[in-house]
């Protein structure tokens, strides 16, 4: 190992605040690697889609088609957010 190849592995270590081993066995095993700024925006699209739900809940009594459709587009587009970040974090590059 080069000391640019140390270095760099030292830096995706820190990028993802795990240790320097953890994120090479992580990586032997060909386990998923998440940065915290994804582990907090999963966390936040993840809170956002449950207050959609709420809201949907909320305003059964004065539902229309077209704001239950608006409301579904909305939570699909939440989840596909999220599995898009799920898929993405095969490997850190």
């Amino acid at each position: 190992c080069t000391e640019e190849d140390a270095a760099l592995i030292r830096e995706k270590a820190l990028a993802a605040e795990i240790s320097v081993s953890d994120l090479m066995r992580r990586a032997a095993l060909n386990r998923k690697i998440k940065t915290p700024t994804d582990k907090k925006l999963m966390s936040a699209l993840l809170q956002l889609g449950g207050l959609q739900k709420h809201l949907f809940n909320q305003m059964q009594d004065s539902m229309t088609t077209d704001l239950s459709k608006q409301f579904s587009d909305v939570l699909v587009a939440i989840r596909n957010a999220v599995n898009a970040i799920d898929l993405s974090q095969t490997r850190i590059k």
